[in-house]
C-alpha cells in the first residue's frame, strides 16, 4: 500500500503565525487515522493541504491517490436522495445502495427528497456516497454532528468494518475509539502520530507530560544550583578584584599588593562565573522547549447558588404531541438538588421540546391537555418547576447580538467572569472586540456558554452542550460540573460526557405512528 508523504512542511495563512513548522512524516493508506487536536490548530487546514485547495508556504505534499471530503456539497436539496448521491459520485447507484444497507439505512431513504432526511439519515448517505467510490481514499470531517447515540454506533460499527482506509476528525472520544487504529494530534508546535486510538494517544500523552513536568522540576533545582555557584563566583571574585584595586569610592582605600597570579585567578573566575551563566541559559532553552507541547487546560467557573427547594423539577406521566401525535411513551421523574439528570433519546424523541415545555411551567405546575408556545405542543402529564434561578444552554441562540460588554450588560453577568471562561474555552481575545453575530459558529457557541456559566444561577438547563468543543473544552466542562455538583437537567448524545457527570438518565422511547 502506498502512503502520504509529508516534507518539512511550514504553512501560515498571510500575516499570521505558522500553523505547521517543518514538520515530516508518513501516513500509511491502509490506517484508520484518526486527526485530533484543540480547536483552531489546523485540522481543517490539513485537510484543505492534503486535497491541494492550500499550498504549503515551504516543503511539499505526496498524495498519490485521488481524495473524496465528507460532508460533500449538496447542490439542490429539493431532489431524491439517488440524484444527490448521483451529483456526488460516480459510483453506480446499487455500490450506494450496498453501502446504506452496511449502516442499517432502508432503500426507501433513495427515494425520498433530500431535504426531507432527517440529519443522521443526510449524513448516512452522504458517507455512502464517499465509500461508494472505493478507488479514492475518504478524508472525513465531523461525521458524528448530526448523529444521535444510535447512529453513532452504527456508524462506528461501519467504518471500523472498512479494509480501506480514511482519516477521520471528531470530538467525540468514544466514537474515535471505535474506528481508528493510529491517531495523529496536532499538538502546539508538532504534528504526533501515535499507533493505537484517542484513548491511547491520550495516555502515552499524560506519560508524556508527566515525565516532562517532572523533568522540569529537577531542572529547576539545577537552576537553583547553578545560579548559586554563579553568584558565588561572582561575588568571590569581584572581593579579590576590590582587594587588589582597592574601592574609589573610599578615600583611603588601596590595593593589598597581591602580584599578578591573584589578579589572573580572579579574572578567571569571573569568567568562569560568565560561563555558568551562559550554560544555564542554554539548559534553561533546551529544557522549556521539550515542554512546548504539554496542553494546560485552566478550569472554568461555574456561577452555582443552591436553592433551598429540595426538589426543583417534578413530571408525572409526561410526554409532548404534535398534531394528536405522542413523540414518546410517559415520563415520570424528579430533579433534587445536586442532580445531574441526562435525558437520552434519538433525534426526533423530543428531547429539545421537554425542555422547552419544562421551562413553560416556570413558578406553576402545568396539568394535562396544556399547549406551549415556545414548542407549539401540548402537554399530557403534570410539570412542576420551582420559581428557582436558571441558566440555559440553546441549540438556537440568534439574539445573543452585539459586543460582548452590552451583552453582558442586557444579561446581567460580570463581564470579566464572562470574558474569563471564554479565554479559558480557547477563544482568542482579539475576538473579544468582535460582534457576536460576526464570530464564527463555534464561538459563539461558547458565548452561549460562557454566559450560562456566568449567570448566578440554581438550575442549568442545557441542551447540546458540547456542539462545537473539542475533547479539552469538554474535559473542563466535566472538571468543573464534577467539582461545583450543580443541578442541572441536561441532552447530550456524548456517551463519555454523560457517564461523567449525570447522576441520573431518563431516556425517552419515541411512539410508532
Amino acid at each position: 500500500m502506498s502512503n502520504i508523504t509529508i516534507s518539512h512542511l511550514t504553512f501560515a495563512y498571510p500575516g499570521q503565525a505558522d500553523i505547521f513548522t517543518d514538520q515530516s512524516l508518513t501516513l500509511d493508506l491502509s490506517w484508520h487515522l484518526g486527526l485530533n487536536g484543540r480547536n483552531g490548530r489546523g485540522k481543517t487546514t490539513l485537510l484543505r493541504l492534503l486535497q491541494q485547495e492550500l499550498s504549503p508556504s515551504s516543503g511539499r505534499l505526496s498524495v498519490p491517490v485521488p481524495l473524496t471530503y465528507f460532508p460533500q456539497p449538496v447542490a439542490d436539496p429539493t431532489q431524491d436522495a439517488w440524484q444527490v448521491a448521483a451529483d456526488i459520485t460516480p459510483a453506480e447507484l446499487w455500490e450506494v445502495q450496498r453501502e446504506l444497507s452496511a449502516m442499517g439505512v432502508a432503500e426507501d431513504v433513495l427515494y425520498r427528497p433530500y431535504r426531507s432526511l432527517s440529519g443522521g439519515e443526510q449524513t448516512k448517505l452522504l458517507l455512502a456516497a464517499l465509500f461508494a467510490q472505493t478507488t479514492a481514499f475518504a478524508l472525513i470531517d465531523e461525521p458524528t454532528n448530526h448523529l444521535d447515540a444510535p447512529g453513532r454506533r452504527q456508524v462506528a460499527a461501519y467504518l471500523a468494518a472498512k479494509k480501506s482506509g480514511y482519516i477521520v476528525v471528531s470530538h467525540d472520544r468514544d466514537f474515535l475509539d471505535a474506528v481508528t487504529d493510529h491517531t495523529l494530534t496536532i499538538e502546539k508546535k508538532q504534528l504526533v502520530l501515535t499507533h493505537g486510538n484517542f484513548t491511547a494517544y491520550s495516555q502515552a500523552k499524560a506519560t508524556q507530560d508527566q515525565s516532562e513536568q517532572a523533568e522540569q522540576s529537577k531542572l529547576r533545582r539545577d537552576i537553583g544550583r547553578l545560579k548559586q555557584s554563579a553568584r558565588d563566583k561572582a561575588d568571590w571574585s569581584k572581593s579579590r578584584e576590590g582587594d587588589i584595586h582597592g574601592d574609589p569610592h573610599v578615600k583611603g582605600s588601596g590595593g593589598t599588593g597581591h602580584d599578578g597570579f591573584t589578579t589572573a585567578r580572579a579574572a578567571r573566575m569571573m569568567q568562569k562565573a560568565k560561563n555558568l551563566d551562559r550554560r544555564m541559559q542554554t539548559e534553561i532553552a533546551d529544557k522549556e522547549a521539550l515542554l512546548q507541547n504539554v496542553e494546560f487546560i485552566d478550569p472554568l467557573a461555574l456561577d452555582y447558588v443552591p436553592d433551598y427547594h429540595n426538589t426543583l423539577l417534578t413530571l408525572r406521566e409526561v410526554t409532548l404531541s404534535f398534531n394528536g401525535q405522542p413523540l414518546f411513551a410517559p415520563v415520570t421523574f424528579s430533579v433534587k438538588r445536586g442532580e445531574r439528570v441526562a435525558l437520552v433519546g434519538p433525534n426526533g424523541a423530543g428531547k429539545s421540546s421537554l425542555l422547552d415545555a419544562v421551562l413553560e411551567t416556570a413558578g406553576r405546575t402545568t396539568a394535562t391537555g396544556q399547549e406551549s408556545a415556545a414548542f407549539t405542543g401540548t402537554v399530557a402529564g403534570e410539570i412542576t418547576l420551582v420559581n428557582a434561578t436558571r441558566a440555559l444552554v440553546r441549540q438556537q441562540y440568534a439574539d445573543n447580538v452585539g459586543n460582548l460588554a452590552d451583552f453582558a450588560e442586557r444579561r446581567r453577568l460580570n463581564y470579566q467572569d464572562l470574558l474569563n471562561n471564554l479565554h479559558k474555552l480557547g477563544v482568542e481575545r482579539s475576538v473579544f472586540t468582535t460582534p457576536i453575530e460576526q464570530m464564527s459558529g463555534g464561538q459563539q457557541k461558547k458565548v452561549e456558554l460562557a454566559a450560562s456559566m456566568a449567570t448566578s444561577a440554581a438550575f442549568y438547563v442545557w441542551d447540546e452542550p458540547l456542539n462545537y468543543l473539542d475533547v479539552f473544552n469538554q474535559d473542563q466542562l466535566i472538571q468543573v460540573i464534577q467539582a461545583v455538583k450543580p443541578t442541572m437537567l441536561f441532552t447530550e448524545h456524548d456517551q463519555h460526557f454523560i457517564d461523567a457527570v449525570a447522576t441520573k438518565v431518563i431516556e425517552l422511547t419515541p411512539l410508532s405512528d
